[in-house]
Formats: structure tokens, C-alpha cells, sequence
């Protein structure tokens, strides 16, 4: 099937071998109702009047040079588009891409249409993702516009200072600089004033370098490779039949989150958006060990086969480094495996909403987590047992990772800050939730040495497994409940203990983990979510959790109520089926780093898991 070719004619009007595909979506008031586009470089977040209001460049965890979302007054760090006498507006993704259109509508019924991508697609047998944001305007009708593009460096310090030449502005930052290319007339770009738009306009911003070809030819050429690119990625994921929408674009996100340069997946594309009014922000844009063995088990189920390859290829790479340090791992790593991630708190930015400082940089990297080991045991296991991978593991990763071993079998019963990051060793508390983790560490090494016939070393982690599910067994069940607690010898419950049935520690149908999934929901369900049992305000809820909830009820025998919460979340993702980490149920807003990786990664889970089969509807 060929794909569509979007000719942008010098009429404004838009001719094609086939239409352009759009997902139409509705408009909601949110202020973190934002849309991403990207290149798995770099991402934007785009507004519903087509301002683009986060994006760092030329990679995530960058200086970002639009910052305007974490910014007290909207003066710098932006770059959007006005229309004169703006009524409304509507905005979608080219269907099964990353491409966003915004349509702003003035009060006379003309209206602009303005695309915007980041190109991403093969050049010269090599994946090409460059420092390159593109904006076609299209009018239809009479409109009057303003462009106005501001960058920034330093979090926000300042502006850069400009040249310009006759169709280009150069924006001179410290670190790099940038040049927009142009057919609009560049004075009115430059002073930012009102002019009629009669033709397509095409706004190139990428590192200073000349176009040495038509800026039409250019920006058209790359809109069809790149919807190429985004076609060929979705038709090679095997989604459930039900919901299909809302998987693709949670794949799609996901992907974005993606840093393909060394494969490491990121937290979030934003910092210090907090997860409530009363709880300061936290740098996501990083990777977190704890989160590697859902996203690869979630994508080998999609049969996701690349990105899942790449990921593992930068978490082997954490292993090797690993050795150095006699096995130790860090909760998180950079997205280049870097290991020294200070934090700095940039107090001439605001915040978002006011609640500042933004932080760059995470303490984390500090902190003392033991359940990291059995995460990237979980996640190498693949490795192992999968024929489709070009890289299989071998002896010497599995020498490597019983580095890992002996430091989850040191540690399982030793204190750590835990699962929320918020305790420490001090506290003398050893939570369930790690001690199982370095469990499933050992037992699945007994597999992988079981497969590759070294039947000594299976023997020796499969004792070991043993063991330590038996002090857990002893000290973690409180006896009057029959349930599982979130610490040795305590009586609380924590979501986080539903993870003990799907990593094989219990079963599904075992009268100890149906009790604990019983008194998690009697203390921690309110309606249709699980709350934040950390959060300063009490209405809050946890995107991830309430699904990682609902598919254990499902396989718990409870489908339908379980398909019901799932649709509730799915109602409260943004207009373009985008979430973050936490939602508050009275005002329905979202708070957090956003888009939040592990919960778009959920939408995904729950709806393999709670979806009818295709046999049963085709």
C-alpha cells in the first residue's frame, strides 16, 4: 500500500495520491492537555493553540530551549503561532503518527492549518533524527497571523541574540546555534507582526546549516518519509482488538520516549512537574532501572521487536558497567549510561504553575534500592530465551549478571529507601516488595543457567531463590490477615505487592495474595483508581498503580468491573489519549512529569490483557 503524498501547493490548498489521514479529537481543558511530537532525539510539547512550550534540544535531558510551560510569565522560551481575531481551535495527529495539526479559527470562519514534526526516518541505511523541528502554515480563507519564536538558554536565563540574512535568522546560544529557515518575509518574523497569509508557509528550525534545496521540495519530502516512518513502526505491532486507538498512540508515545542514539528509555520528556499542588517536582528525563522489566515484557508482547532489541542493548551495557563496582547497580542511569546525575534546583525558573524550583539532575542516583537487581535480571531474561534477537545472550552475560545475583542474594533482607524512594536505610525498614524482587533475580539466573546446561549454577540460584522466599514467607505475611505487608514484620499494604503474582512469587489464586489484593483495595481504592498513599492531597491517584489493580482483579475473575475501570482511565487521559502519573478525582486534572512512560506502557498492558480476543470478533 503506498503511502499518502501531501503536495502543499503555492495556493495554500492541499492536493494528494490520498487524504490525509486524522484522528479527530475533542478539546478539554487541561494545562498539561498537551501533544508530543519527536524524533526519539528530542521532544516538544505543543498546546492547543499550537505553542510549543517545552522541548529540548539536541537530546532530552539538554537545556531545553523552549521552557515556557515552567515559566512565571509567558515572555520567553516559546514559539507559537496567533491568529488575528482567534475564536477557537482543534487539534490531531496524523492518524498512527507522530505528526500534530492545529487548526486556529478566526471569527470570520477562516483558519489556518499549521503541521508540525520532528522528521525521523532511514537516510543512507541509517536512522535520521536530526535537530530539526518543522512547521507548515496552511490558510484557508482570509487570515491574518503573527509568528512569534523566542528561544532561550540557561533554564531560562535569556535570549539569544540574532542575525539574519535573507531568508534565515540565526539564534546565537551558547552551546550551539540554531537557524530558521523561511518563506515568510523574515522582518515580520523578526518583529513579531501581524500579516497576511495567502500562500503555505514553511518554517525549517534546525542547527545552523543552509538548505542546499527548495524549502517546499525539503519540508514535503520529509512529511511523507516521516509518515512513512510512523506507518511502517505501528503496522509492525501486534495490538489487541479493542481499543486500538489508544494502544497505537500509547506505542507511539512510548517510542518517542525513546532515545535511540544508545537505546535507554525515559521516565518522562519534562522536569519538575509535580505530582500535586503541595509536592515539589522531580527531573524524569532519565532512566530508571525499576521500570526496564515491565516495558520489555509489555513490548515483547506487541512483538515490538527493535525497540525492545535497542533497550536491551543499552541495559547489557549497564551490566558490563556494573562489574566495576562488584555488581552494585544504581536505581537510575543517564540516557548516555551516565552515572553522576547531580542534582541543581534552577530557581530563575518558576515552575510549572508557580510550584518551582525546576530541578535538573536526580538525587536517586544515590539512593540504596535492592529490588534494581532482580528488575534487570527480569529484563536480561529476555535475552536468553528469545530466537528473534540478534544479539542472544551467552555465557559471558550470564557470568555478568550473577554479578547482580550475589548482590541481590546479599541484600534481600536489608534495608533500603524502597519502592517510593522515600525511606532509607536508617529507617531499619526491609520492604517486601525488594526483598521479592532479588527472589525473582535468583530464581530466573536458575533458569537462564538451566538453559544454557550449566546445571551446577542452576542448582546453586535455584537453592538460593529458596531460600529467600522462605524468610519472606516467615517474616512478610501477617498472620492476623493472611496477607502480604509492605514491610518485614509490619501490617500496611502497598499497590506495589501486586507485582508478587505476575512475577511468579505467588499465584493468582492463593489465599495469602487474594488477601492482600483484598485489604489493598479496602484501604487504598477510592472509586474507580487507587489512591496516593504518599501524596499530600488525599484526592489524588496513581495512573500506573490503579492498572497494575485492575489487571490483577481481571485475572482474579473480575473482568468486567476491571474493563469498566480501564475505561474510566482511558476517559481521563488528555483529548489526544495522553497521560501522566498521577490525576486528581475532584477537578480531573493531571500532575506529574508528563507524559509519564510507565503509564502510557500500562495503557498498554491493560488493554492485552482485557481485550476479546480477534478470533472471537472477526
Amino acid at each position: 500500500m503506498s503511502n499518502p503524498s501531501i503536495v502543499l501547493n503555492e495556493d495554500g490548498t492541499s492536493s494528494s495520491t490520498q487524504p490525509l489521514p486524522i484522528e479527530k479529537q475533542t478539546d478539554q481543558s487541561n494545562n498539561l492537555d498537551l501533544a508530543l511530537i519527536g524524533n526519539c532525539a528530542f521532544g516538544a510539547l505543543i498546546d492547543k493553540k499550537s505553542n510549543i512550550k517545552w522541548c529540548c534540544i539536541p537530546r532530552f535531558d539538554a537545556d531545553p530551549i523552549f521552557c515556557s510551560l515552567v515559566r512565571k510569565t509567558n515572555d520567553i522560551g516559546f514559539y507559537d503561532v496567533v491568529i488575528e481575531n482567534f475564536a477557537f481551535s482543534e487539534q490531531s495527529y496524523v492518524k498512527n503518527t507522530a505528526i500534530l495539526t492545529t487548526k486556529l479559527y478566526n471569527n470570520s470562519g477562516g483558519y489556518v492549518e499549521i503541521i508540525d514534526f520532528a522528521p525521523r526516518f532511514n537516510m543512507f541505511g541509517r536512522p535520521y533524527r536530526p535537530s530539526m523541528l518543522i512547521r507548515i502554515i496552511k490558510p484557508v480563507g482570509s487570515c491574518r497571523i503573527k509568528v512569534r519564536l523566542r528561544p532561550t538558554f540557561g533554564y531560562g536565563w535569556g535570549s539569544p541574540e540574532k542575525t539574519r540574512g535573507t531568508n534565515h535568522i540565526r539564534y546565537l546560544l551558547p552551546s550551539m546555534v540554531m537557524r530558521l529557515t523561511t518563506n515568510a518575509p523574515i522582518s515580520y518574523i523578526v518583529d513579531e507582526v501581524l500579516f497576511e497569509i495567502d500562500e503555505t508557509l514553511y518554517f525549517v528550525f534546525m542547527a545552523d546549516e543552509s538548505l542546499r534545496e527548495s524549502l517546499s521540495e525539503m519540508t514535503t519530502t520529509y512529511l511523507d518519509k516521516t509518515i512513512e516512518y510512523w506507518h511502517e513502526y505501528t503496522k509492525s505491532l501486534a495490538i489487541p482488538i479493542e481499543w486500538q486507538t489508544q494502544v497505537l498512540r500509547a506505542c507511539i508515545t512510548v517510542k518517542l520516549c525513546q532515545f535511540e542514539e544508545s537505546g535507554a528509555i525515559i521516565a518522562s520528556i519534562t522536569t519538575s512537574i509535580p505530582e500535586s499542588a503541595t509536592k515539589e517536582g522531580y527531573d524524569l528525563r532519565f532512566c530508571w532501572i525499576r521500570d526496564t522489566a515491565y516495558i520489555i515484557h509489555t513490548f515483547n508482547k506487541l512483538g515490538n521487536t527493535k525497540m525492545m532489541e535497542d533497550f536491551l542493548t543499552y541495559l547489557s551495557n549497564i551490566v558490563a558497567g556494573s562489574q566495576e563496582n562488584g555488581g552494585f547497580l544504581q536505581p537510575v542511569y543517564g540516557i548516555s549510561l551516565e552515572t553522576k546525575l547531580y542534582e541543581k534546583s534552577m530557581y530563575r525558573l518558576a515552575g510549572y504553575r508557580g510550584l518551582g524550583p525546576v530541578k535538573i539532575g536526580t538525587r536517586d542516583y544515590k539512593l540504596v534500592q535492592n529490588d534494581v537487581y532482580g528488575h534487570l535480571i527480569l529484563s536480561s531474561i529476555q535475552m536468553f530465551f528469545d530466537q528473534r534477537l540478534q544479539k542472544p545472550g551467552d555465557i559471558n552475560l550470564f557470568k555478568r549478571l550473577e554479578g547482580l545475583g550475589i548482590q541481590a542474594y546479599t541484600n534481600y533482607n536489608k534495608p533500603d529507601s524502597g519502592p517510593y524512594g522515600d525511606g532509607c536505610v536508617e529507617d531499619g525498614k526491609i520492604f517486601t516488595y525488594s526483598s521479592v524482587m532479588c527472589w525473582a533475580g535468583c530464581d530466573r539466573l536458575s533458569k537462564i543457567a538451566n538453559a544454557l546446561k550449566l546445571a551446577d549454577r542452576s542448582i546453586f540460584w535455584k537453592e538460593a531463590a529458596e531460600k529467600i522466599k522462605h524468610e519472606i514467607m516467615e517474616n512478610c505475611v501477617n498472620k492476623e490477615h493472611n496477607c502480604f505487608t509492605t514491610f518485614w514484620g509490619g501490617n500496611s499494604v502497598d499497590p506495589y505487592l501486586l507485582t508478587l503474582a505476575d512475577c511468579g512469587f505467588s499465584a493468582y489464586e492463593d489465599e495469602i495474595f487474594k488477601n492482600t489484593v483484598q485489604k489493598i483495595e479496602t484501604t487504598l481504592r477510592k472509586g474507580n483508581y487507587i489512591m496516593d498513599i504518599h501524596a499530600a492531597n488525599p484526592n489524588n491517584a496513581k495512573v500506573a498503580q490503579t492498572i497494575m489493580f485492575l489487571i490483577t482483579i481481571a485475572k482474579l475473575g473480575r473482568k468486567q468491573e476491571a474493563r469498566e475501570m480501564f475505561e474510566n482511565i482511558l476517559n481521563d487521559c488528555t483529548s489526544l489519549g495522553l497521560i501522566s502519573q498521577d490525576i486528581n478525582l475532584e477537578t480531573k486534572e493531571i500532575w506529574g512529569n508528563f507524559p509519564k512512560t510507565t503509564a502510557m506502557v500500562s495503557i498498554i498492558a491493560a488493554a492485552l490483557n482485557l481485550s476479546n480476543s480477534w478470533d472471537s470478533q472477526i
